[in-house]
């Protein structure tokens, strides 16, 4: 369970914090408006109606305390900007970002953003599984329908070669390479043994994947 932090709480916002909350984790939601607030209060853990860009608006939440800070503020950039630079300041260690072009998305990621995120490529539930899925290292769109991630192998794959763990049959993805000890593993046989200590870069359909996660998520719970 992670201690999430969401700023902004349009559709976006919204979808994002009550998918984590089902995930899981404690979430709590900051938005100005306060009709918003009353509508979220009941489907996640705290909901706090606060106007980021009043000065020290943020001081007195505890927001240090928590472990992941999602700024999904798109539309105005002044107050995506102010929400980045004081959750940086409030040393959240990890801070997403939502952005609607690509200049906000560089300018975000130049104040203090680990990870900027726009929606028209990744829908809020989407995001909402890798962020809650510890598993989930990296990932990267190959196209609207494909995307290659890099994963922690889950709990019933360790031990077990990759052929009789079932990968691409049961999930409808592949492996195309491992990360070991030993370096980059490209040419990946079928009897190869899946270590605990392995990075797999899995590629497929992004609702196969997504199938993946929620299982990763149910097994290694």
């Amino acid at each position: 369970m992670k201690q999430i932090v969401v700023i902004g709480c349009g559709r976006f916002g919204m979808s994002l914090s009550t998918t984590l909350e089902k995930l899981g984790n404690e979430v709590m939601v900051i938005d100005k408006d306060e009709e918003v607030i009353n509508s979220i209060a009941n489907k996640v853990t705290h909901a706090i109606v606060c106007d980021v860009t009043v000065e020290g608006s943020l001081n007195e939440l505890g927001l240090g305390n928590f472990d992941l800070c999602v700024v999904a503020i798109g539309s105005d950039y002044k107050t995506s900007i102010i929400a980045t630079v004081e959750a940086r300041e409030l040393g959240i260690p990890k801070i997403i970002a939502k952005a609607t072009d690509s200049v906000q998305a560089m300018v975000l990621k130049k104040i203090g953003a680990d990870r900027v995120i726009i929606p028209e490529r990744d829908m809020g539930i989407r995001v909402a599984n890798t962020i809650n899925n510890f598993n989930i290292l990296d990932s990267i769109n190959l196209s609207d329908e494909y995307s290659l991630v890099e994963i922690s192998p889950i709990s019933e794959w360790i031990g077990k070669s990759i052929k009789d763990s079932e990968v691409r049959n049961k999930y409808h993805v592949n492996i195309v390479a491992i990360k070991t000890k030993d370096g980059l593993e490209i040419n990946v046989l079928a009897d190869y043994v899946i270590k605990d200590s392995d990075v797999l870069l899995v590629a497929g359909r992004n609702d196969c994947i997504s199938k993946l996660v929620w299982y990763g998520i149910q097994s290694n719970r």
